[in-house]
């Protein structure tokens, strides 16, 4: 196979911005074979940018019609599962938006499903996954250098949305729709690469305000603390309202830490000796010279990274990465089975806050289902899910 033929299920935002990139030789090994929409607007649009591009206004028409070899997702989130299993179950390669989807239990579906099929790729577009700075993140962690991990803490609130972002759509910012507010669409990409990294927790408690400062449903503020078992804990913060944003990663270990602004810059504290070498070792008279202006080269080295960064470099990357995968065989950098553990972890998140408790994870998602479609039922725009 030369080029992979894609299917854009969805032409809005996402799905605008692949089919241009892919238009413009942007992605090597991928042509647009074809774009779907239901939206007769959207179809007016493909016909005047992309005139020699099939267009369908179902889905299913578009996987049977021999068009395209794969398809990316770029819908609404509750239809990723469903679309991926009809993707699959013909033999077209899968690249879901994230999340994979809004509850556990539907992606799990699709990941056994796609286990089925391990001819067939199954991707996600988690492209912070590509990005230089969290690579490197990720190998020092993986590599031991900051030792075992003792806390982490996230405060991500560069997401500031106004009210007339939630009016936009009717969809967005419900809970039969979206399935969610900031959890399910904002910060997806930081709760895949707090667990890709750190791992999963095993318990999770927060405390999460809906409709704080917004005039919606869902989730515009959340506050989650998180326990990874071993001792070691974490908090996770995330809204919609802080206009002037912060983002800051913090990961102690016990033999360093390391700290992340702005997601351009990373600052690596490398211990000399372990932490606890260091309180077993050390006495007072010591301690006093540290924190009396003493030479902290005796505690840690320092090492300072600065990343810039490409408006749809990423993007790009997951798509070379996913059209590589099918022509050349090279692994999936972010395979599809890998998105059911953010959703986890978002779902726990929301479980605690709905059962006013600390949940373990996995959780019972029975329960959860049933807790989630007592608020699309409260909401009374949409069916409850099955």
């Amino acid at each position: 196979m030369a080029d992979v033929r894609l299917g854009i299920i969805g032409l809005g935002a996402q799905g605008g911005a692949y089919a241009g990139f892919i238009a413009e030789g942007k992605v090597k090994n991928m042509v647009i074979g074809a774009i779907c929409d239901t939206d007769p607007a959207k179809k007016q649009l493909a016909q005047e940018k992309y005139p020699d591009v099939p267009f369908y206004e179902n889905y299913i028409d578009m996987l049977e019609s021999g068009t395209v070899d794969a398809v990316v997702t770029c819908v609404p989130h509750y239809l990723h599962p469903e679309m991926g299993i009809e993707s699959l179950k013909r033999d077209i390669h899968a690249l879901v938006e994230k999340p994979a989807g809004v509850y556990t239990k539907q992606v799990q579906e699709l990941n056994d499903f796609a286990a089925t099929k391990p001819e067939v790729k199954f991707g996600i577009m988690f492209n912070q996954r590509t990005n230089p700075l969290y690579q490197k993140v990720k190998e020092i962690i993986d590599n031991g250098e900051i030792g075992n991990i003792r806390r982490t803490n996230w405060v991500i609130t560069t997401w500031w949305r106004p009210q007339g972002y939630y009016n936009q759509s009717e969809w967005r910012a419900t809970w039969g729709g979206e399935g969610g507010g900031v959890l399910v669409n904002q910060a997806p990409h930081q709760i895949d690469l707090l667990q890709w990294i750190c791992g999963m927790p095993k318990k999770v408690c927060s405390n999460v305000k809906y409709g704080y400062q917004r005039d919606i449903v869902v989730e515009d503020e959340v506050t989650a603390v998180l326990d990874y078992g071993n001792g070691a804990t974490g908090v996770f913060v995330t809204c919609t309202h802080d206009v002037v944003g912060t983002d800051r990663f913090e990961i102690l270990g016990d033999k360093g830490k390391i700290v992340v602004d702005d997601s351009k810059k990373v600052t690596i504290k490398r211990l000399v000796k372990p932490e606890n070498e260091m309180s077993a070792t050390m006495n007072m008279q010591d301690v006093m010279k540290i924190f009396m202006g003493g030479n902290a080269d005796d505690i840690f080295t320092e090492e300072v990274l600065e990343f810039g960064s490409v408006w749809g470099g990423q993007h790009i990357a997951v798509l070379e990465d996913f059209a590589s995968a099918i022509v050349e065989g090279t692994p999936l950098l972010a395979p599809g089975s890998d998105g059911i553990n953010g959703v986890r972890l978002a779902n726990a998140i929301h479980l605690s806050s709905w059962l006013g408790k600390e949940v373990e994870v996995p959780f019972d998602e029975d329960l959860f289902l049933e807790e989630l479609n007592k608020r699309i039922a409260d909401e009374g725009k949409y069916p409850v899910r099955g």
